[in-house]
């Protein structure tokens, strides 16, 4: 207990009752002789490991509850005691991000990309993830066996993005492009399977093409470790032939929606490694009241006469992330087309004023920790780099960018922003990002300053370039102020 004592340890007794209890109690994770033998010989250098966390004894309480929930962990628990600078990352995960950990105890090969060199190194870019998810998939023997390497290759993913992130070695904007990459080289896949084991059973279409079009947060590729995806599905055929040549035929449009399906239920059927991604496909024509699947012409004739203006908004956003060449470029012209024709200013300024305002009452905006939307929080900002793009494309197509920070940059280049206000958004955008990374990595639920733990305010402090929580809660109240100044200024209350 003087040791202990002496190694920084607040509660002494508590710890040396943990150690205690794992030395002689009935843990799974020790089910086979070795893997308790390799762990006793490490419990004093793991004790002296998690001594080194900020809060020491909550490390052990996080340790603890993660041995209980190993089922096995043998080669964990090695590596561990082979490479002694994790203990200290990993006692980090376990104190300020336990859904990390609790992705560990589950799945604890995942740590092996830790002990990769490449690992605190430059972020793998779209090719060099592409050829590892191939990799994993080359000798998966059926469909079940795909969709299970699919999910762990995204939990692996994210686990490793994750990691990063907590250790401050990306930044906020590095680790949206990693997980929109990872989202990306993922529905590609799912997108070709499925088309192929959908072929095998219905046949094709003549002149058949079929597209994903990413919206939100992966179409900005402002991604974060619980981001959903927001798809939309177009596709096109040759009219005077519409039937499909397989087996079991299918009629147009029919085809297309039973194709959709698939591909959904290939993103959100649960496994034995739990869901790929939440899909959310609202954003198509006409939301949940439209099909699931829409043919391009009558997607470029909604976007041109029937989609309001906050339809538009969403669409400043479309990216189209799997296709063949040619329907890609069809689609991103009717796009363009949609986004750059000419717009009453004041008009749009009503209609996005409103759009606000109806967040606001349905999600509230009083909440300064919630950063998305809070009154001068994510939503003014992205609303008016949407606002910007819609008024003035039509004069300088320049404007047009998925990602909202580019959107700024271009905004004040080209004199539609003032410096001043484009220098408050910007740097708010990349605060809210930094925290929001951190956040959506560590917090499931409304995050609570009271009740959080002392490793995740030191988390955020840290992401915000704050000596301490305190004074990043009074720079974030007051950058929501500014932003709040800024859109009033530009675009009124909508009251």
């Amino acid at each position: 207990i003087e040791h202990l004592a002496a190694l920084g340890f607040k509660k002494p007794i508590m710890v040396a009752k943990t150690v205690q209890q794992w030395m002689v109690g009935d843990l799974r994770v020790f089910r086979m002789e070795s893997t308790r033998n390799t762990f006793v010989e490490f419990v004093p250098a793991l004790i002296e490991g998690l001594a080194d966390a900020e809060e020491p004894d909550n490390a052990v309480t996080a340790f603890d509850g993660f041995l209980q929930a190993l089922q096995r962990g043998g080669r964990l628990i090695s590596l561990l005691s082979q490479n002694r600078e994790l203990v200290a990352l990993v006692a980090l995960i376990l104190g300020a991000a336990p859904r990390l950990g609790d992705m560990l105890a589950r799945q604890p090969q995942i740590m092996d990309g830790l002990i990769d060199p490449r690992f605190f190194g430059a972020m793998p870019d779209q090719r060099e993830l592409s050829a590892r998810l191939a990799a994993t998939l080359r000798d998966a023997h059926s469909y079940e066996e795909f969709l299970d390497r699919l999910r762990l290759f995204g939990q692996e993913s994210l686990f490793l993005i994750g990691t990063r992130i907590l250790s401050g070695t990306v930044s906020a904007q590095h680790a949206s492009d990693a997980f929109a990459d990872v989202a990306e080289g993922i529905v590609d896949t799912v997108h070709d399977l499925v088309t192929d084991r959908f072929a095998a059973q219905h046949g094709r279409i003549k002149g058949q093409e079929t597209a994903i079009l990413a919206m939100g947060r992966l179409g900005s590729r402002e991604m974060t470790a619980s981001s959903d995806l927001d798809l939309i599905l177009l596709y096109d055929f040759d009219y005077e032939q519409p039937d499909s040549d397989g087996p079991r035929s299918l009629h147009g449009a029919h085809y297309f929606a039973r194709f959709t399906q698939r591909l959904i239920s290939a993103f959100t059927t649960r496994t034995n490694y739990g869901v790929l991604y939440d899909v959310d496909m609202r954003l198509r024509p006409s939301g949940r009241a439209g099909p699931v699947a829409s043919r391009l012409d009558s997607f470029a004739e909604y976007q041109d006469r029937e989609a309001w203006t906050w339809e538009h908004m969403a669409l400043t956003r479309a990216r189209v992330i799997s296709s063949s060449p040619e329907f890609r470029a069809r689609i991103e012209t009717i796009i363009r087309e949609v986004l750059t024709r000419p717009r009453d200013a004041a008009g749009v300024a009503t209609d996005v004023a409103d759009m606000r305002r109806a967040v606001a009452l349905e999600k509230g905006e009083d909440d300064v920790w919630d950063l998305k939307y809070a009154a001068g929080g994510i939503v003014d900002i992205d609303f008016i780099a949407q606002y910007l793009q819609l008024v003035h494309a039509a004069a300088n197509a320049d404007i047009l960018d998925v990602n909202t920070l580019h959107v700024l940059d271009n905004a004040a280049r080209i004199g539609v922003l003032p410096q001043s206000a484009a220098e408050i958004l910007r740097s708010a955008t990349r605060l809210y990002h930094d925290l929001t990374q951190i956040l959506r990595l560590c917090v499931s639920d409304k995050f609570n300053p009271e009740t959080a733990g002392e490793d995740l305010l030191r988390v955020l402090a840290r992401a915000g370039d704050a000596p301490d929580f305190s004074s990043l809660e009074a720079r974030v109240q007051e950058t929501q102020t500014e932003v709040r100044r800024v859109f009033e200024a530009m675009l009124g209350s909508g009251r």
